[in-house]
């Protein structure tokens, strides 16, 4: 009666088994600093030119939408105080993971599905190498340190496309009084808000991406599966984690 519940608790527990494995395998040799490296540059640097354009734009409509409604209680002068909030707790993690999710988590699915179907990792265990150490620990340890740092990025840029909305184009506030404002507004409960989450978020794409990848059956129709299913679950899984951290750090 219940057997529709046995493919999703599977995927659940074979998911947590993958990431009990992964964490394992952090601290223990070899490291393949080597492919590590070559993923922060795949992840880190190839995001950076898309983080930028979607920071900026999101900033600069953010003061955009607020000059209206700020005008309305004399309160124009406050806009760099909502943009810096708004970035550094919710829009600049959240759009900077989703983001990374549709680029990174679609890649590493992508690629660990083709060599899945090609039977690469099945030859890599029989010459002894360990599929988690050697594949998942590298995108692992590369997406969670680089994707804090693309959050700071976009958080930045973000608060520059709003400065240039609020100030030369809509005249709301003086330079000074902008990034005043954005500069007092942030608490340390802010900012570690803010880091906390890309990284959380960062842990869920790398894993999610490298367990869709791992499971992949069926050819190459099976590989187009897996990215899709990367993608989805990891962007869910994004607002989910987004609001539970959120909800702690409201309590505190």
């Amino acid at each position: 009666m219940l057997d529709f519940l046995k493919p999703p608790i599977q995927t659940f527990q074979d998911f947590f088994l993958l990431a009990g494995r992964a964490l394992r395998t952090l601290p223990r040799r070899p490291h393949y600093g080597d492919d590590i490296s070559l993923q922060m540059d795949m992840i880190g640097v190839g995001s950076v030119p898309i983080v930028l354009l979607v920071g900026f734009f999101s900033g600069a409509v953010m003061a955009l939408q607020m000059s209206r409604a700020l005008a309305q209680y004399g309160a124009t002068g406050q806009v760099g105080q909502i943009v810096a909030i708004t970035l550094v707790r919710e829009l600049g993690p959240v759009l900077t993971s989703l983001l990374v999710a549709g680029r990174v988590g679609s890649g590493i699915a992508s690629e660990l599905g083709s060599m899945k179907v090609t039977e690469q990792i099945d030859a890599m265990r029989a010459l002894g190498t360990d599929p988690v150490q050697k594949l998942v620990k590298p995108r692992l340890t590369a997406t969670a340190f680089t994707l804090p740092l693309l959050t700071i990025i976009a958080d930045f840029v973000g608060m520059v496309g709003g400065y240039l909305m609020a100030v030369p184009v809509l005249s709301l506030t003086t330079g000074a009084q902008y990034w005043n404002n954005a500069y007092r507004s942030l608490e340390y409960n802010d900012i570690t808000q803010g880091l906390l989450k890309p990284f959380l978020f960062a842990i869920i794409i790398a894993l999610v991406g490298c367990y869709y990848g791992l499971r992949t059956t069926g050819g190459t129709q099976g590989v187009g599966r897996a990215t899709t299913q990367a993608v989805v679950v990891a962007s869910i899984w994004i607002f989910v984690t987004n609001l539970m951290v959120t909800r702690i750090f409201v309590n505190l």
